[in-house]
């Protein structure tokens, strides 16, 4: 995902999944051949488009002021090359010193190559009071391999004047809701809502929602630390995600839309006023705000909650996000843990709240938050009774692309509900 704080952060945050990992070998460590004098940090990270592209230029420079022994040398990658560049970057000589992570599963695989340091020891003094217990998501085995800077909830993104041209009053709070606003849109020649279907995990979010909308807390976790979906509830999750798409509620050509990339992405259709609604994570207006020349964007956009499903065993209140967060390589470890101390302290956190380019971990800076609907997100989020991790992130990295690729069939009309969770298993099997 693109780019995501904090007395009240930490409700939600101690009933979020475990994610202290097991990885099947360990990583570096804190201490192997730091460099001594003068050091180049590459830092490889997702943003490429303002408002965050212009905030990390601006981190680099005032970074090298303060420590000019240090020099960062910023190489901003699509998000959606990470999930390939970064492997194949940990199996070679020179991996970046720093690169863009979402921890969990997904940093618990990377960690088997021996090249992502332990920061354990260089991060103990500052982490608790920085990220809070939403750090602890960057641990594998109760070391600390990364550092969060963001924190994210996902939800849907709609425009409301579109929703007013179709006579939708207010947003939706159960499916039945959102079936009617799909049919209210497509009666007035609106896309009801856009989805960037060429990159996969935006198809994912639906699946995701429906999983925690039909399985209780204790079977999300319980599913996530085996690996395994055994509980009947994923197989309805799918069937519900099959009914929605039999309701067609995206965008003409939503399979080769990408998410992010140009006007014609699914953020930008409603950023230009061409789709109704995105489902998506709190980074949103950040990112359209890049894809449009309408400065009054910010007023136009609101946000909801994805609506409960009748019946479901999850709470209906229960919330999907995770975290934008950095991890080091072993070269230059402990100047890469003080360089991802300083992306968490009160400056650098309070610009991405009041640029719009995220919600901070660091909760002081929380106040600083650019619209009000970005402060409702914060607050629904902070205060949501469970939060869920992306299932591509929660499961280790294999299983979660296998998740994605099913769930994307799906959206293609060839899969089932029983495909995804044979998917997902036989990935978990052959992983171990």
């Amino acid at each position: 995902m693109f780019v995501k704080r904090r007395i009240p952060v930490l409700a939600a945050l101690a009933a979020l999944v475990p994610l202290a990992l097991s990885a099947c070998s360990s990583g570096g460590t804190d201490t192997p051949a730091q460099p001594s004098g003068p050091v180049t940090l590459t830092w490889w990270h997702n943003g490429t488009t303002d408002p965050i592209k212009s905030i990390w230029e601006k981190v680099v420079t005032d970074y090298h002021q303060a420590h000019p022994d240090v020099t960062i040398k910023a190489q901003p990658l699509q998000n959606e090359d990470f999930p390939t560049k970064v492997p194949l970057a940990l199996q070679g000589a020179e991996p970046p010193d720093v690169y863009q992570s979402w921890g969990a599963g997904d940093l618990a695989s990377q960690i088997t190559s021996g090249k992502v340091a332990d920061i354990t020891d260089a991060t103990k003094s500052w982490i608790t009071q920085t990220t809070g217990k939403f750090g602890e998501n960057w641990q594998v085995d109760g070391k600390q391999y990364g550092v969060p800077f963001e924190q994210h909830f996902v939800g849907f993104w709609y425009r409301k004047d579109l929703f007013l041209q179709a006579g939708i009053t207010t947003p939706p709070k159960t499916m039945d809701e959102l079936n009617a606003a799909v049919t209210q849109l497509k009666a007035k020649n609106i896309a009801p809502i856009s989805v960037g279907g060429k990159d996969r995990w935006p198809d994912a979010f639906y699946f995701n929602y429906f999983a925690i909308r039909e399985c209780s807390a204790d079977v999300l976790k319980q599913s996530v630390k085996a690996v395994k979906l055994e509980d009947p509830c994923w197989t309805k999750a799918g069937q519900d995600l099959k009914s929605f798409l039999a309701t067609q509620p995206f965008q003409t050509g939503f399979a080769g839309t990408p998410a992010q990339q140009g006007a014609g992405s699914s953020a930008g259709l409603v950023a230009n006023g061409k789709a109704a609604m995105e489902l998506q994570g709190d980074w949103e207006p950040g990112t359209m705000s890049a894809l449009t020349d309408d400065k009054q964007l910010d007023s136009k956009v609101g946000w909801f909650p994805f609506p409960s499903v009748a019946g479901g065993q999850g709470d209906p209140n229960a919330v999907l996000g995770g975290g934008d967060g950095f991890a080091c390589t072993t070269r230059a470890s402990k100047a890469c843990a003080d360089f991802l101390q300083y992306l968490g302290s009160e400056p650098v956190q309070t610009q991405l709240a009041a640029q719009g380019a995220g919600l901070p971990v660091n909760t002081v800076a929380a106040k600083a938050l650019k619209t009000d609907t970005l402060k409702a997100v914060y607050d629904y989020g902070t205060k949501a009774p469970y939060l869920q991790m992306y299932f591509d992130r929660a499961f280790p990295t294999a299983v979660g692309a296998a998740l994605n690729d099913a769930v994307a069939n799906m959206f293609a009309g060839q899969g089932t509900p029983e495909g995804i969770v044979t998917a997902v298993n036989q990935a978990a099997a052959g992983n171990k």
